[in-house]
């Protein structure tokens, strides 16, 4: 998707869009793979593309549910003693079906929350509290497109496949 396939009228249009475009990007990288493939870490570091979307759909719900709009969700982060290293972690009963199903959810829910707050809307976790919504925005756009460059490698890697 480039840039020009989303409209870039307002900066909330833009800030959205260029999110969308990453989201999407990270998921196409696990297109046609097996779960097994998706689990595999073929570089020097541990990463592996399923790994990279299970962190991804969690972090998607935690900024944009817990840390923007203060919904409370008991036994998880930040109220759990998880350590969010692990959310990179995959074994054999993790699937891209299922990863990918939560991942679109999470989206879908920060889509519905983004469009009803004000871009200047501070966030609810008082941690954070000196961060707004175009803050998260940004944030999660450099995420996402961080871990898709990280998931273009590791697919380059696994079976030549390059582009996001």
């Amino acid at each position: 998707m480039s840039a020009a396939a989303f409209p870039l009228d307002t900066e909330r249009d833009a800030l959205n869009g260029f999110l969308d475009k990453q989201r999407a990007a990270l998921l196409r990288k696990l297109d046609g793979l097996t779960d097994a493939q998706a689990r595999l870490a073929p570089t020097a570091s541990p990463l592996s593309l399923l790994g990279i979307l299970k962190h991804s759909a969690l972090w998607e719900r935690r900024w944009f549910q817990i840390i923007l709009a203060g919904h409370e969700h008991p036994g998880e982060w930040p109220h759990s003693t998880d350590d969010t290293d692990d959310d990179f972690h995959v074994d054999e009963t993790d699937t891209v079906t299922e990863w990918r199903a939560y991942f679109e959810e999470q989206a879908a829910v920060s889509r519905e929350l983004v469009a009803g707050l004000p871009l200047d809307t501070p966030c609810a976790w008082p941690k954070l509290a000196h961060r707004n919504l175009r803050w998260v925005l940004l944030h999660m756009i450099e995420e996402t497109a961080r871990h898709a460059g990280h998931a273009d490698i590791i697919r380059e890697t696994l079976d030549g496949r390059t582009g996001i």
